[in-house]
């Protein structure tokens, strides 16, 4: 091995590396956003356990997601904002889960099963249901 070899060899061991920047990795929002695609999120949800009956939840959304809402006719005054509109949004959401929930109750419900209703109808005929 030559001098300059050694020379060389040393200067590599004395160069140290620089690390490399993290790569940052982009949220499912900003993936969503640069797509053009609508984005909703629920972020977290708050229980009050003294009345377990309470509790909140916090969205997160981009904007056309409420563009999209605003199109479907959530938006009932100009003057509304984003949370106005996605809000109108969750709670009709909200409420069609409640709706569908008691339907199918009500359709399971063994009492209606139970109830015979009948009618006479005349010339010894009856209409039972």
């Amino acid at each position: 091995m030559g001098l300059l070899d050694r020379f060389i060899k040393k200067k590599k061991s004395e160069v140290k590396a620089e690390p490399r920047p993290k790569k940052v990795e982009k949220t499912e929002k900003e993936l969503a956003t640069e797509r053009g695609e609508p984005w909703v999120s629920i972020l977290s949800m708050e229980v009050d356990y003294n009345n377990i009956q309470n509790g909140a939840f916090e969205l997160d959304w981009n904007d056309k997601f409420v563009a999209n809402l605003v199109r479907a006719g959530y938006q009932m005054d100009p003057k509304d904002t984003d949370s106005d509109i996605v809000d109108r949004w969750f709670t009709a959401v909200c409420r069609n889960v409640v709706l569908e929930t008691y339907e199918q109750y009500k359709a399971m419900d063994p009492e209606r099963d139970r109830l015979v209703r009948t009618r006479n109808i005349g010339d010894g005929f009856s209409e039972v249901s």
